[in-house]
């Protein structure tokens, strides 16, 4: 039998697996980063079971290549992500530790209400 924190802490893993992979590559600047911040955050929060999605970009690692512009890298990550379902919900993360992109979860509680999800 999977348990609710089971499947929370399953679907923020996969959303943030699938976050990293499908925007790795996307064109970006320092002066385009809100807006793909913000398309990343509309496009994970339409999936079922995210209640929360903060995206941020380091723009100090965009350093642009010879036509003016970086390409998203996983060490430029800074997201958090909560997860619910039934009563469970799952926090989880991606971020650069070192000169890694760590997806960690950050802890599981019980919610205060049901989701609709």
């Amino acid at each position: 039998m999977i348990s609710e924190r089971d499947q929370a802490v399953f679907e923020a893993a996969i959303k943030l697996g699938a976050l990293y992979h499908q925007w790795v590559g996307t064109p970006v600047s320092p002066d385009t980063a809100e807006t793909i911040e913000a398309a990343i955050e509309q496009s994970v929060m339409l999936q079922p079971f995210v209640t929360s999605v903060r995206v941020r970009l380091d723009k100090g690692l965009m350093k642009p290549h010879s036509f003016g512009y970086s390409e998203l890298q996983g060490l430029m990550y800074n997201v958090e992500i909560t997860t619910q379902v039934g009563r469970t919900c799952c926090h989880a993360r991606l971020r650069r530790k070192g000169d890694y992109p760590l997806m960690e979860i950050i802890e599981c509680y019980e919610c205060s209400s049901v989701s609709d999800h």
